[in-house]
């Protein structure tokens, strides 16, 4: 193999992929990335078995041909270059990557290209296709609610419904629910669902960036594995095995007060009462009276602080405690200019919302006050 490419291409399309191998594993293969030729590009991937990310890197092919190298020694190194043309050139028989970037040179012992695992890598004929802006924007809003703890197993994904023209992504930590809404760019025959690793993605997210391309969606078969082809770029992930429970049977069908309110406002508001809540098990009281919404929160050893903002109420008056690191979190997602709380009595799950935005819905559950 030999070719040239930019650095600062390289050190990009490494950043991507470098996000999939692995911190530990007990297969040196895994721990390397794999450069090949493709098509007049440099293909890169990496893997970690669960999750698996391929980019294409825009190259001078002199010589096809691929190698894997060591992961974090070669990305450290070419993050470390000037922003100049990189020449790669390999050795097939002893398997070794030499680099040349300017004066520098180094050389690098690979594992041949052999012994890496096979990422599938999507069809011609997606079978979805999102916006990017909606998928973006949807995994922000979403991927936050997903529980951490592994022996849910089911409850660390995301579910994805895909049914006529709607992709429904839900996540749900037993605690709160984030549900949204965006469209397909074409109909689907059959409806698909599928629990997709939070942390699969979040990487996802990442990637996206600022791509304004639609996001090809696909899964393999039998449907083990989901693909999103990006423009320079596939991930594919392992889907998660089982059953969602039924996450619209927890969504309030009912509430007596709406409280619409400023998004930035209240956000400013919960960030303050963090502060004082942090040794009261980030309990923040709301109270809701007369056009008026208090968001206070009392620590026995700091002191107390409370915030009066204005609200449109409708409704009797109401006392109701949350987590408030799961407040910054939905507030911190929703991008319109006011907000809805639906609440009913303290006990309650309440529903938070855009106003003027029906694709998205958060539910999160009250915390006990202690009195």
């Amino acid at each position: 193999m030999e070719l040239s490419c930019l650095q600062e291409n390289l050190s990009k399309g490494l950043s991507i992929v470098g996000r999939a191998v692995p911190s530990r594993t007990t297969m040196p293969i895994l721990r390397n990335v794999l450069l090949a030729t493709d098509h007049g590009q440099l293909k890169l991937a990496a893997t970690n078995l669960e999750l698996g990310i391929v980019h294409w890197v825009g190259a001078r092919v002199e010589t096809d041909g691929a190698v894997t190298i060591p992961a974090r020694n070669f990305i450290d190194l070419v993050n470390s270059l000037p922003a100049e043309q990189i020449a790669l050139v390999v050795d097939e028989e002893s398997q070794t990557l030499r680099l040349t970037c300017g004066s520098v040179k180094a050389s690098f012992r690979g594992i041949d290209a052999e012994e890496f695992p096979v990422i599938p890598e999507p069809q011609d004929g997606a079978e979805m296709a999102v916006e990017a802006g909606d998928l973006r924007q949807a995994l922000s809003q979403v991927t936050f609610a997903a529980s951490g703890d592994e022996s849910h197993k089911v409850l660390t994904g995301v579910l994805a419904e895909f049914e006529g023209q709607t992709l429904t992504l839900a996540s749900a930590d037993g605690f709160r629910l984030s549900v949204r809404e965006i469209p397909l760019l074409h109909p689907i025959p059959q409806p698909l669902s599928v629990i997709i690793p939070a942390r699969a993605m979040a990487e996802l997210a990442r990637i996206i960036g600022t791509q304004e391309e639609p996001v090809e969606i696909s899964t393999t078969q039998p449907h083990n594995q989901v693909l999103f082809k990006l423009q320079d770029t596939v991930l594919n992930t392992q889907l998660i095995d089982g059953k969602y429970p039924d996450y619209r049977r927890i969504i309030p069908q009912e509430h007596t007060i709406t409280v619409v309110v400023g998004r930035a406002e209240l956000l400013q508001a919960c960030k303050r009462a963090e502060i004082f809540a942090r040794d009261a098990t980030n309990i923040v009281k709301l109270a809701i009276g007369d056009g008026e919404l208090t968001v206070e929160a009392d620590s026995a050893e700091m002191g107390r602080g409370s915030t009066r903002l204005e609200a449109n109420v409708e409704g009797p008056e109401l006392e109701i405690a949350f987590n408030v690191r799961f407040l910054i979190d939905v507030l911190s997602a929703i991008n319109t200019p006011q907000v809805v709380l639906e609440l009913t009595t303290p006990t309650n799950p309440g529903v938070i919302k855009g106003v003027g935005d029906e694709s998205f819905l958060h539910v999160v559950m009250p915390m006990h006050l202690g009195r």
